[in-house]
């Protein structure tokens, strides 16, 4: 009998820390944006949205007052970025945004009249 209730709780123990890591190790993915979502989060941010055609006008105008951000992570930065972009790896989660926001307000800078683009 004693042998029973042991293998029982080998199991159970085997059982949760199995269950434990394949949790732990599951990627997070997060869910996908509606473009309203996005205008949303946008707005009670105080952040403005520019498209493709503007961003090469700005570009094409004046390079140096851009400050290009890739917020993908380094490999993906590494096989191609725009020219000129800094990286700045960041998952697209609010946890994220919160752990980084005091070494992105350092990596930002001080010139608050600096077009910043983020991508």
């Amino acid at each position: 009998m004693k042998a029973f209730r042991t293998t029982i709780l080998v199991f159970l123990v085997v059982t949760i820390a199995v269950g434990a890591l394949w949790f732990t190790s599951m990627a997070v993915t997060p869910k996908e944006a509606a473009f309203e979502e996005v205008l949303s989060e946008a707005k009670s941010g105080g952040y403005r949205l520019i498209n493709t055609e503007n961003l090469w006008e700005h570009y094409k105008k004046d390079r140096k007052a851009l400050l290009l951000v890739d917020t993908r992570q380094e490999w993906e930065y590494r096989t191609g970025h725009i020219k000129g972009a800094s990286n700045f790896p960041m998952e697209p989660t609010w946890l994220s945004r919160w752990r980084k926001k005091t070494e992105l307000k350092a990596f930002l800078g001080t010139d608050k009249n600096r077009l910043i683009v983020f991508y």
